[in-house]
């Protein structure tokens, strides 16, 4: 062995020894550990297998942790994993300075390297989403009914009483994408398939991004950042389809003032986010940016929303009845108004259920530690550290809900029957036994949108057609890696239009 190696060797060595030492000394080494060895120089297998078994791993943790913490590895560091409706009630009083989910958020998706740091400093677009977006949703509800009745027929084509086979991922995540960018955009943009496309490609472009970023180091991001940004590009790839909107747009804002009404003018997502962008003297790219940062927030989520519950209806046709029936009634009495689909508690619970029983993710809400924070049960998260809660484990819970291993369509509407019940048990409220949008004032800004566009979509689609599953006529299972869950992604569905009648 010549002298460089030896060096290279020694070199090695002592690094491994200092990673052995720090964790001797650091007080991650008292959390349990699960899916593996904890030893600094092993973790990569942990992380491996967490990947790999996730839903085996989080089950054992939370039922020998429940109401405690323990950890598990991923490629970049350690999570600490807490179990139990009591942990959530300590994520949602801990404060933004000890426990911080805008952070967390920011560790996920590296937006300061992918969009820069003005998206980051200044997330403008959340709080438009959620408060102006929530004002507008009875306004905005018919333009979402309008394209239902476009966009339909052009992805689920029938023909009389023939059944049609769908892709149900595939289809909702189109159907969604129109749906949402009617509201985002407005028309014609919203029906333009290269813009749509890139809507729906912006969430695998910024996940398959930040992960990236999160395996280099921490002084190379820039770098790789600019170099093999996916996001970067599908932002260019739209400028295209947005720019002579924007133009035009603009155009009637030095003509009527900045801030200013007009007959006509335009109500929806990009409106605003032009005029903001405008006080900051920005360019059209970032203005087109923070629109696809909408729809990163808005599709993936409520197209995986929508496809579990329709798994649910085709495989369980009598549910389709007992919802045609709510549905029709209320429709025939009031209309497609945001009152009549607060009154549908049997299409509310459905979805809360589905939510619930399926759900997008097996652990939520993330927030990361600002400094060392200890938890009512002892338990030192260490600054720096990453913290989720074991939410499908936790939804999962007997104690929380009677049979929970059991898909109960109605069983958030039985309990809104008792006094007092009406509005806690709503598929858009959180609480420390549901925590599908997140909890405390970090929920989901977007859940009044979704839960409205969603109980929009299932609720027309159930006065229109019948439902079933193709081939053995089973729910497809879900698939799990890692956090994510996911609905079958090669599952189809048969629809065709309801033989009874057209209700819209």
């Amino acid at each position: 062995m010549d002298r460089l190696q030896a060096t290279f060797y020694g070199v090695l060595a002592a690094l491994v020894w200092i990673n052995v030492f720090r964790w001797r000394t650091n007080r991650l080494q008292h959390i349990p550990t699960l899916g593996g060895p904890s030893d600094p120089v092993l973790s990569y297998l942990s992380a491996l297998n967490y990947i790999l078994n996730s839903t085996k791993i989080l089950r054992e943790g939370y039922e020998r942790f429940r109401g405690s913490a323990f950890k598990v590895a991923d490629l970049e560091s350690w999570t600490i994993i807490l179990n139990g409706p009591e942990m959530v009630d300590e994520i949602r009083k801990r404060p933004e300075e000890e426990l911080s989910a805008v952070e967390s958020n920011e560790e996920f998706l590296q937006m300061r390297y992918i969009f820069g740091k003005e998206p980051y400093e200044d997330p403008y677009h959340i709080y438009l989403t959620r408060d102006k977006l929530t004002r507008t949703l009875p306004a905005i509800l018919p333009d979402v009914v309008d394209e239902l009745g476009e966009t339909l027929p052009e992805y689920v084509p029938t023909n009389g009483d023939e059944w049609t086979t769908i892709d149900v991922t595939t289809t909702t995540q189109k159907i969604v994408a129109r749906l949402s960018n009617r509201v985002f955009v407005g028309l014609p943009v919203c029906r333009h398939e290269v813009y749509l496309k890139m809507a729906v490609s912006i969430a695998t472009d910024l996940i398959k991004d930040a992960f990236i970023l999160k395996t280099s180091p921490h002084f190379l991001r820039p770098i790789v950042a600019w170099l093999t940004s996916s996001t970067r590009r599908t932002v260019r790839r739209a400028l295209p389809c947005l720019r002579p909107v924007i133009a035009a747009r603009k155009e009637q804002i030095s003509e009527h003032g900045l801030g200013q009404d007009w007959p006509g003018k335009p109500n929806d997502m990009l409106q605003w986010i032009i005029e903001n962008e405008m006080l900051r003297g920005a360019e059209d790219e970032a203005i087109i940016a923070r629109i696809l940062l909408v729809n990163f927030q808005a599709i993936h989520t409520t197209s995986t929303s929508i496809t579990h519950a329709l798994y649910h209806l085709a495989a369980c046709p009598e549910y389709i009845i007992l919802l045609r029936e709510e549905v029709g009634s209320i429709i025939a009495a009031e209309g497609w108004t945001k009152t009549a689909l607060g009154k549908m508690r049997k299409l509310d619970s459905f979805l809360k259920e589905s939510q619930r029983y399926n759900g997008i993710s097996l652990v939520a809400p993330g927030r990361k530690a600002l400094k060392d924070v200890r938890l009512s049960d002892g338990t030192v998260i260490p600054t720096g550290t990453m913290v989720n809660m074991n939410t499908h484990r936790l939804h999962l819970d007997d104690a929380c809900y009677p049979n929970a291993n059991e898909f109960d369509p109605f069983r958030f509407a039985r309990i809104r029957e008792v006094d007092g019940e009406g509005t806690k048990h709503q598929f858009v409220h959180t609480s420390n036994q549901y925590v599908a949008f997140g909890i405390g004032r970090h929920a989901c800004p977007g859940r009044f949108f979704a839960s409205t566009e969603l109980k929009a979509l299932l609720a027309y689609i159930v006065v229109n057609y019948d439902l079933k599953v193709a081939g053995d006529g089973k729910r497809p299972r879900n698939l799990y890696f890692s956090h994510a869950i996911l609905p079958s992604m090669s599952g189809k569905i048969m629809l065709r239009k309801c033989l009874l009648k057209e209700t819209a």
